[in-house]
C-alpha cells in the first residue's frame, strides 16, 4: 500500500547540502502571451532557487506576443534558460510533457508564468523530495489563510471542489487541490507514468494523479493564490469541456481516450439538436424531416468539435469553412445512411424518436470513423 497523504506546514526553506554533478532540477513553465511575465519570473526563480542547479524550460505554444522571442533573448546571457517553440499545437498537457521529457535532471518542477504560483514554495518543495518524503510535492490553493484566494474566482473554486471529489474517487485519495498546476515530482516518475498521460487539456496534475491511482506518496503544501500581474487567463469553458473529458477517461481506466470521450459529447448534443429539428418539422413529412435534423446536427456537431475536441489543431478562417466543405463532403455518405436507415425502421413501425436515434447510430459511426483524421488530422 502506498503511504498515506501528509499534510505539511510550510518547512524551513533550508536545503540540505545534495553534491550533484548536473542539473538537479529542470522547472517547466508552459507559456501564451506571457511576455511581460518572462524576465520577472526568471528573477524570482534565480532568488528562490539560490544555491541549486536548476534550468527553466520555457514551453511556448506560438504565441502571437512571440513571448518565445522574449525567453531566447534572456537565454542568450543565461545558459540556464531554454525555449521550446511549439508550432500547429496548442495545450498546457502537451507543453508540460514536451518539457519534462525533454529533461535529464533528477527532479522536474511546473509553475504558470502569470506570476500567480509562489516561487518561494519551490525550496521546501525541493528538500521534501531530497529527503525523500514524497514522490510529488503539490501546492495548494485551498490549504491557504482565509481570503488567500483572491486569485480564483468562485467559479473555478466551484470546479476545484468538485475535482477534489472527482480525485478522490479515481484516484483513491483525498486530496486539497487536485487541479493546481504548480508541482514538483520525480522525473523518473513523471516517465514511468508519461506514456498514459493525456497530451491535450490543461489539468495535468490531476491526469498524473488520476493515472497513478495511489501509487505516488503525496505531500502538499499551502500557498497564497495572487491575483494575475499581467496577461490575460486561459480559463474558460473549453477548459472545463476539457477537464470533464479527462476525468470521464480516467473514470473509464482510460478505455477511452479523453478526445474519444470529447467526440462522444459533442454526439450526443447533436442527437438532441437532431431531435428538436425532427420533432419541429415533422409537419412537412418524416423523411424531409429527418434530412434536416441530421443536417442540422452534422453542421453543430463540426463547429463544436472543431472548437473543442481538436481544439488544439482548429480551424479558422478560410481553412474553417474548406473544413466544413470537406466534412459535410465526407459526412454525405453518412447521411444518406442515417436517413435511409431512419426510413426503413419508420416503415417498420417504430416510433418517429426510435427511428430518428436508429439512423443517428448509423451516422454518427460513419461519421467518427471518417472525419477524425482527413478533417483535423
Amino acid at each position: 500500500m502506498p503511504a498515506s497523504i501528509s499534510l505539511l506546514e510550510r518547512p524551513s526553506t533550508e536545503l540540505p547540502a545534495l553534491p550533484k554533478a548536473g542539473v538537479e532540477l529542470c522547472v517547466v513553465i508552459p507559456t501564451f502571451n506571457e511576455r511581460h511575465n518572462i524576465e520577472p519570473l526568471i528573477d524570482r526563480l534565480d532568488l528562490a532557487l539560490h544555491g541549486v542547479k536548476w534550468r527553466a524550460v520555457f514551453v511556448d505554444d506560438d504565441s502571437p506576443d512571440r513571448t518565445w522571442e522574449e525567453v531566447r533573448r534572456l537565454a542568450a546571457d543565461d545558459d540556464r534558460i531554454h525555449c521550446i517553440r511549439r508550432l500547429g499545437r496548442r495545450g498546457l498537457a502537451g507543453a508540460v510533457m514536451e518539457g519534462a521529457l525533454s529533461s535529464s535532471a533528477d527532479l522536474v518542477a511546473v509553475i504558470d508564468a502569470d506570476l500567480q504560483h509562489d516561487e518561494r514554495l519551490l525550496a521546501p518543495m525541493l528538500a521534501a523530495l531530497r529527503e525523500g518524503e514524497a514522490d510529488l510535492v503539490m501546492a495548494c490553493r485551498q490549504l491557504s489563510q482565509p481570503g488567500a484566494t483572491t486569485g480564483l474566482s468562485a467559479f473555478r473554486r466551484t470546479l476545484s471542489r468538485l475535482a477534489n471529489r472527482t480525485t478522490a474517487w479515481v484516484a483513491k485519495r483525498e486530496l486539497s487541490d487536485p487541479l493546481s498546476g504548480f508541482f514538483m515530482m520525480r522525473q523518473s516518475e513523471f516517465d514511468r507514468l508519461a506514456p498514459r498521460l493525456s497530451p491535450r487539456g490543461f489539468k495535468i496534475l490531476f491526469d498524473i494523479l488520476a493515472t497513478s491511482r495511489g501509487e505516488l506518496r503525496v505531500l502538499e503544501l499551502p500557498f497564497a493564490f495572487a491575483p494575475r500581474a499581467a496577461g490575460h487567463s486561459k480559463f474558460d469553458q473549453r477548459v472545463v469541456a476539457d477537464y470533464t473529458a479527462l476525468a470521464l477517461s480516467k473514470i473509464s481506466r482510460d478505455l477511452f481516450s479523453p478526445r474519444a470521450v470529447m467526440f462522444g459529447l459533442v454526439g450526443l448534443s447533436g442527437i438532441v439538436v437532431h431531435f428538436a429539428v425532427l420533432r419541429t418539422t415533422l409537419g412537412l413529412g418524416f423523411t424531409l424531416a429527418q434530412f434536416l435534423g441530421a443536417a442540422t446536427a452534422m453542421t453543430s456537431n463540426y463547429f463544436l468539435n472543431n472548437a473543442l475536441t481538436y481544439r488544439g489543431r482548429s480551424r479558422r478562417g478560410w481553412r474553417l469553412l474548406a473544413g466544413y466543405a470537406k466534412f459535410v463532403a465526407l459526412c454525405a455518405l453518412g447521411l444518406a445512411a442515417n436517413v435511409g436507415a431512419a426510413t426503413l425502421v419508420r416503415k417498420l413501425g417504430v416510433p418517429w424518436w426510435g427511428s430518428g436515434a436508429a439512423g443517428a447510430v448509423v451516422g454518427a459511426a460513419w461519421n467518427f470513423l471518417s472525419t477524425a483524421t482527413a478533417v483535423w488530422g
